[in-house]
């Protein structure tokens, strides 16, 4: 019980207590106060009627008729004359009187009184004794209209003050469900401040919460800012500011394998040509100074476009893979000019005219491996500096890669529509294990069947969902795959990952009709969980934040996949209500062998876990990495190393 309905309880208790004692003394005293009046009653009614007697000359017939008499006028309970012989001269005796009083009250109180006693003589001789009792049913009736009031003032004076208890009580929860939603929030990592309470005490306390909260969401900042440091000492080149080799093929290799990745990008290879000429020619600090601009002008180019991505290879080559939102000769000349426009302000230092750059670019499929995206860079690369110049560029695009799909998008739009009609689509299962390789819960990407072929071949959402975007069909493929995880979990009870595509958030009418799904099967929903993108975290920060309030109440949880470096780009993260982090490759590929990206891991582990939210590794297929990663703190693995150990065990 909480600690308000305790004090409510104990007020309500010391109320009914007050009540019943008031009651109680109320009715105490006035039944002592009316047997007080019957005692007088019958002691004064006894001499006035003993007087009255006491006057008929001792005649007993006329005495007896007296006492007959006023007995009659019905004041009387019983009238008794003894002789002085202790002989019974007169006796009556009348029934009860009628009360308005309860019998009930009769019997719980006896307002009975000893009987008056007078002397009846004539003269001074002695005639005996009279006995008298008079009615007792208006006091009684006075006993009972008299509780009846006492009760209903006491009842208005204990609701009175129930009343002012609650309103007292009001004052006191307010604060305190104020002060419990702030640690709650707290506990989610989420870093919120509340109002102090006028209630003295409770104000401290709210002023010593907000200012351990404060110093909490600073040390997390804190460790957010040397996150960063960690991440640039591991991953990026220390003069340029661009990613190592070792991490860009991990981050290109992770884009191309994302469901949700562009069908074609570009690669550009960036080369200083003649480094140790120009090494010679302007020195060592003018030198490092043209490649951290070069370098400067690279990251801001690809910042500017959501999924580019740059690095440095070597001394003098610099590289850029971008998605192919635009031509490849429209996106050399942007690249060419920004590199220019910034290599500009090395010529203060002198000897500009020695700076000599090749740039080579390469447009291709996704589906192409990525040793064939750099073999065909560096020949357009070599082509660059085959045509000598200053600023010589060449570019390579295969005539099978020119042309755009061999249908149009209406056509992949009615195959994508028929397959969900027609319930032509399944989700894969890849497992997510734990240390103890125990199953935490299964990735189920969606699966179309296009094309009329028999039997039908299910293709996976990298070959489609680019696609779905484009023709505006994510949100139909997002509900069917959420119905068909909850249908799977009804089948044994196994918790399930389905990925959601940010375009679908954007949806007015997507979250209404998610939640109406989820809430037709409310248990199966507690085994569900929704991903998306962490770039959608960044580009849709409140329509995440939506998600995660509209799908908490059901028992679903939310979480970010690919995350890595957009992680520290999302200000509030902790604002986000996620459940869980899945690290891209590119992150915790290689930790094994490279003491620094673990220890970037280490911490970015330590962050994450700090907002109470469970992290999971992408991609692992080493297993010194995913023995090293599980002792970095992470929850679970998945990748190719996930999916061999859980055959073995199955």
């Amino acid at each position: 019980m909480s600690l308000i309905r305790q004090l409510s309880a104990l007020v309500v208790l010391s109320l009914l207590c007050a009540f019943i004692g008031g009651m109680g003394a109320a009715g105490g005293a006035l039944t002592e106060l009316l047997r007080q009046q019957l005692l007088l009653k019958n002691a004064d009614n006894a001499q006035a009627l003993s007087l009255t007697v006491s006057q008929q000359a001792g005649d007993e017939t006329l005495i007896q008729l007296l006492m007959s008499a006023q007995f009659d006028t019905g004041g009387y309970q019983s009238l008794r004359w003894r002789r002085a012989d202790g002989s019974v001269v007169f006796e009556r005796v009348a029934p009860v009187a009628p009360s308005k009083a309860p019998a009930w009250l009769r019997d719980l109180v006896s307002l009975e009184a000893p009987a008056g006693v007078a002397q009846v003589s004539n003269g001074w001789q002695s005639l005996g004794q009279l006995e008298l009792r008079s009615h007792d049913a208006y006091a009684y009736d006075a006993l009972w209209t008299s509780l009846l009031r006492t009760a209903t003032v006491a009842g208005l004076v204990a609701l009175a003050a129930w009343g002012l208890a609650q309103w007292l009580l009001g004052r006191i929860r307010r604060p305190l469900d104020a002060l419990v939603a702030q640690a709650d929030a707290l506990a989610e990592g989420q870093f919120n401040t509340v109002t102090p309470s006028r209630v003295r005490e409770l104000g401290r306390l709210t002023e010593a919460l907000n200012a351990m909260v404060v110093r909490l969401k600073r040390m997390f900042e804190a460790q957010t800012e040397q996150l960063g440091l960690l991440r640039q000492h591991a991953h990026c080149d220390a003069l340029t500011g661009l990613s190592l080799r070792k991490h860009f093929m991990a981050e290109v290799a992770s884009a191309l394998a994302r469901d949700d990745g562009p069908e074609r990008g570009q690669l550009f290879l960036l080369r200083l040509r003649d480094l140790a000429q120009v090494n010679q020619m302007l020195g060592r600090e003018a030198t490092d100074e043209v490649l951290a601009l070069a370098g400067e002008a690279l990251r801001h180019h690809t910042h500017a476009l959501p999924g580019a991505l740059c690095g440095r290879l070597n001394g003098a080559d610099l590289v850029v893979w971008r998605p192919a939102t635009d031509t490849l000769d429209a996106a050399t000349q942007a690249l060419m000019k920004a590199v220019q426009t910034n290599l500009q302000r090395a010529a203060s230092h002198g000897g500009h005219s020695a700076i000599r750059l090749a740039l080579g670019g390469v447009a291709l499929r996704r589906s192409v491996p990525l040793s064939q995206w750099f073999a065909q860079a560096d020949a357009a690369l070599a082509d660059a500096e085959q045509a000598g110049g200053a600023w010589s560029t060449a570019l390579r695009q295969p005539d099978d890669e020119v042309s755009a799909l061999p249908q149009g998008e209406r056509a992949w739009r009615a195959q994508i529509e028929a397959a969900l009609a027609q319930g032509q689509f399944r989700l894969a299962a890849y497992p997510v294990l734990d240390g103890a390789r125990h199953l935490l819960h299964w990735e189920c990407p969606m699966q179309l069947g296009l094309g009329p072929e028999e039997p039908v071949e299910f293709v996976p959402a990298k070959t489609w969902l680019p696609l779905a975007q484009r023709t505006g069909l994510t949100v139909e493929v997002d509900l069917a795959a959420v119905a068909a995880a909850l249908a799977l979990v009804q089948q044994d009870g196994q918790q399930r990952c389905v990925n959601l595509a940010p375009a679908s958030l954007s949806d007015p009418a997507f979250l209404g009709r998610l939640r109406a799904l989820l809430r037709s099967q409310p248990a199966a929903a507690r085994q569900l969980g929704l991903e998306l993108d962490a770039e959608a975290a960044l580009r849709q920060f409140e329509l995440v934040q939506e998600l995660s309030r509209a799908v908490h109440p059901l028992g679903v949880r939310v979480g970010l996949e690919h995350a890595g470096a957009n992680l520290q780009r999302i200000e509030r993260l902790y604002l986000l209500g996620l459940d869980f982090v899945k690290l891209d490759r590119s992150v915790v590929l290689g930790v094994a062998e490279d003491p620094a990206r673990a220890a970037f891991v280490r911490s970015l582990v330590v962050v994450l876990h700090s907002l109470s939210l469970t992290v999971v590794a992408e991609g692992v297929d080493d297993p010194l990495d995913a023995q090293t990663l599980l002792d970095c703190g992470l929850h679970g693995l998945t990748g190719p190393w996930a999916t061999q150990h859980r055959d073995h065990d199955d």
